[in-house]
């Protein structure tokens, strides 16, 4: 899993949203177009080769108002397809500046 093939991925629109990640993305006030734009031009900072049924990474990104947003994704690399599981705003009390590194 590369960064590359999940921007591909995001970039034709192949983002499938998880019930979690709705009820996350409304509660947390974060569009899908803020998604697109972390799944686009994000970085992995996490992956998670086991998680089953696929393999999933922590995004890192920046959406165009400068918003700092984790966007944790399953990538399906044989259907071609990013299932969004859960995405939040990291916070300096949890996490260094730069938001990479886990407190």
């Amino acid at each position: 899993m590369h960064i590359s093939e999940i921007n591909k991925l995001a970039r034709k629109n192949k983002i499938a949203f998880k019930t979690h990640a709705i009820l996350r993305m409304q509660e947390r006030k974060i569009s899908a177009k803020e998604i697109k734009d972390v799944l686009c031009n994000g970085e992995i900072i996490a992956k998670y080769k086991d998680d089953f049924p696929l393999p999933s990474c922590l995004i890192l990104g920046k959406t165009l108002n400068k918003r700092y947003i984790h966007a944790v994704v399953a990538v399906d690399l044989k259907d071609k397809m990013l299932w969004l599981i859960t995405v939040y705003e990291p916070t300096l009390s949890d996490w260094e500046v730069g938001f990479k590194i886990r407190r």
